[in-house]
């Protein structure tokens, strides 16, 4: 799962070792949304997000505007363009592991409800712009 991503890595390193992660989309006016405490994780060279509430989800809904936005997370600030890889199933299998690995300490019903396959359909990756 190698890309053209250019997170530093110590950017890699403070978002996926944050618990949460802030994101708020760009509306098509340009204006930044509310914004929306999530669970991140990363894998390899790559950070992913996911609605728990699949696509009706009024937060992954705003996504789908301008496919950008704005996130913060381990004290890193950015803009980033917001890509679905929900159709690929390698990528879909990697992150419901790392979510699995993370989040663990929670309660099943938790870690099945992010990694359900309605959530799966909502798997973005976070590109810094």
């Amino acid at each position: 799962m190698t890309s053209t991503s250019t997170w530093t890595g110590q950017e890699l390193d403070s978002i996926g070792h944050a618990e949460e992660l802030a994101i708020a989309s760009l509306r098509n006016s340009g204006e930044l949304g509310s914004r929306r405490t999530i669970w991140v994780v990363r894998v390899d060279d790559g950070i992913y997000v996911r609605s728990v509430n699949g696509p009706g989800s009024d937060w992954y809904r705003g996504t789908r505007a301008r496919r950008e936005g704005r996130i913060q997370a381990g004290g890193v600030g950015k803009d980033v363009t917001i890509v679905d890889v929900a159709d690929d199933t390698t990528v879909n299998d990697a992150v419901d592991a790392a979510y699995r690995t993370k989040y663990g300490h929670y309660a099943a019903y938790i870690i099945k409800a992010i990694t359900s396959p309605e959530a799966s359909s909502t798997t973005m990756r976070l590109l810094p712009r």
